[in-house]
């Protein structure tokens, strides 16, 4: 489990505009698992988990931490990456993804992408 130690030495430029109780890996960016199916669940809004086997969601305080600009740039940047099998943008703050990777290796990679394109901060 990454704590917020770790996440100050990962992600500086990340974590300065983020407030002093982001401590966890999850309250930058939430990675769960799509756990979909079809026979019980009800809903047509969803991605299929043969497509998509994570749903991503930036949340409100990481979205303005960062700003439009860079939020608006994310999809086109992780599809350059071609760090997914597939990804899908869904909603400008909720994207679809299929990895082999675990839940925290799919944030770190899309928190990296956000990390190397966000402007150092000026003194």
């Amino acid at each position: 489990m990454i704590d917020r130690d770790e996440l100050l030495k990962r992600f500086p430029k990340i974590m300065s505009r983020m407030d002093e109780d982001t401590d966890a890996l999850r309250y930058l960016l939430v990675v769960d698992a799509n756990l979909y199916d079809p026979e019980i669940d009800d809903e047509f809004d969803v991605f299929d988990p043969n497509d998509y086997n994570f749903m991503i969601y930036l949340p409100e305080t990481l979205q303005e931490a960062v700003g439009l600009e860079v939020l608006k740039e994310l999809p086109d940047l992780i599809e350059e990456r071609g760090i997914f099998e597939s990804f899908l943008n869904a909603e400008g703050d909720l994207f679809g993804a299929k990895s082999d990777l675990d839940e925290e290796g799919v944030a770190l990679k899309v928190l990296e992408i956000i990390e190397e394109r966000l402007p150092q901060e000026s003194a």
